[in-house]
């Protein structure tokens, strides 16, 4: 997934501090406006000024339910893991090591990006009742979340690589059930490669639920459907709920067939810096992958097949409406001043 804001601004997102312990803090989602030809809103809940991070969660923005088609053409990503879950509708995947899959809801796509990747993300039309062809005129009910994942130092200028998962293993406790997309959470263990220790449930549930926790990660939580009452805070759908760490687990009271998003990690002990769809150390860094992206736009085909974020094959110009790819924002002309985590 990519964030297409035209004017992004550059997020410093300073290393987790040591001893936060369990509260429950809302942090409020922010509407966010996004340009090109996909044209929708998101609501966006990392990062935050105060939160930047859960773990290793560093951006999350949910979509839909909206009747709009998704059509991102090719953008680049460096120093992170892309994770796209969609709740309704099915998105095509293309990138410049060569995938070209369909995700549906259920279903789980991973992109890590290293030290450079391109793709496209396009929705899949719906067809007639006998499946034939795409139903003209009809767009698609899209829904969905996009995640991001830093990666760590050691890893992050990684060759760049891509994995589906169709087949999540499913964890089944008093009153709940979850879909466990990264990590592991009661005693199931998604197959999905992370590079930090982290956990990603979608859990469905109603009453009261005690979920199995580890105490050494920070968590939070995304109602995505109903309400939930968590040490006697009501969260609704909307804004992140931060639960800090140490807590061995979590009783919740949820209305029925509440569905939520349960993020968490190890406490991401590294600096960061976040600029459009760049996770960096510095702002020379982020300046070099911008440039980079913007001289490889000059390149023919083969040329930017052997470049830093490589080539998404179906975009060129004989593609149509699918053909180019999406030219980085230019910078803001100041550099980052540090700031700490609230």
């Amino acid at each position: 997934m990519t964030n297409l804001d035209t004017s992004p601004a550059q997020e410093v997102c300073p290393a987790a501090p040591e001893g936060q312990g369990p509260c429950v803090q809302l942090w409020p989602e922010r509407e966010v406006p996004l340009g090109g030809v996909r044209a929708m809103n998101v609501m966006r809940t990392l990062p935050q000024r105060g939160l930047p991070t859960v773990g290793a969660w560093c951006f999350l923005d949910s979509f839909g339910p909206d009747r709009v088609a998704m059509s991102v053409l090719p953008h680049p990503h460096c120093g992170l893991q892309t994770v796209t879950w969609p709740m309704e509708g099915a998105v095509r995947h293309r990138d410049s090591v060569g995938s070209d899959v369909v995700v549906r809801p259920g279903e789980l796509n991973i992109m890590t990006a290293g030290n450079g990747i391109s793709h496209s993300e396009f929705s899949v039309l719906p067809t007639a009742a006998d499946g034939s062809s795409p139903l003209v005129g009809e767009l698609p009910v899209s829904r969905g979340l996009q995640l991001w994942v830093a990666l760590p130092d050691e890893h992050r200028h990684r060759a760049p690589s891509f994995e589906q998962i169709r087949d999540l293993p499913v964890a089944v406790g008093e009153g709940f059930t979850a879909t466990v997309m990264v990590g592991e959470f009661a005693g199931q263990r998604s197959p999905a490669t992370m590079f930090s220790p982290i956990v990603g449930a979608d859990i469905v549930g109603s009453g009261r639920l005690e979920l199995p926790l580890r105490p050494d990660f920070e968590h939070a939580v995304l109602v995505l459907d109903g309400h939930v009452v968590i040490d006697g805070q009501d969260v609704e759908a909307g804004p992140l709920a931060y639960l800090g760490a140490e807590r061995t687990s979590l009783a919740v009271e949820a209305r029925p067939d509440t569905r939520f998003m349960l993020l968490g990690g190890e406490p991401f002990g590294e600096d960061l810096l976040m600029w459009w769809n760049f996770v960096g150390r510095t702002h020379e860094e982020v300046e070099q992958a911008r440039e980079e992206w913007e001289a490889e736009g000059l390149l023919d085909d083969d040329a930017a097949a052997r470049s830093r974020f490589g080539f998404v094959h179906g975009h060129g110009p004989d593609a149509g409406p699918e053909a180019g790819r999406i030219p980085a924002p230019p910078l803001p002309g100041v550099k980052l001043r540090p700031r700490t985590r609230g």
